[in-house]
């Protein structure tokens, strides 16, 4: 547990320090991101980049169980 703590800590600094180029990518604005936009009301449901966030989590962690 205390080193998975670590690593994740590692990953969020990581993807911290590199914020200017994550940020250029289409994360968050993928075919399947759903935004709906009216007067006085707005909702951003991003279904793909949550499906893709998951699917890389999963692997990640199947990668380092073994």
């Amino acid at each position: 547990m205390q080193r998975s703590l670590i690593v994740l800590g590692l990953l969020i600094a990581l993807v911290g320090l590199a914020w200017p180029w994550v940020s250029k990518l289409p994360i968050g604005r993928l075919p399947g991101d759903f935004m709906i936009d009216r007067p006085g009301f707005k909702l951003f449901f991003p279904l793909t980049t949550m499906v893709i966030v998951s699917i890389v989590i999963s692997a990640i962690l199947m990668i380092f169980r073994k």
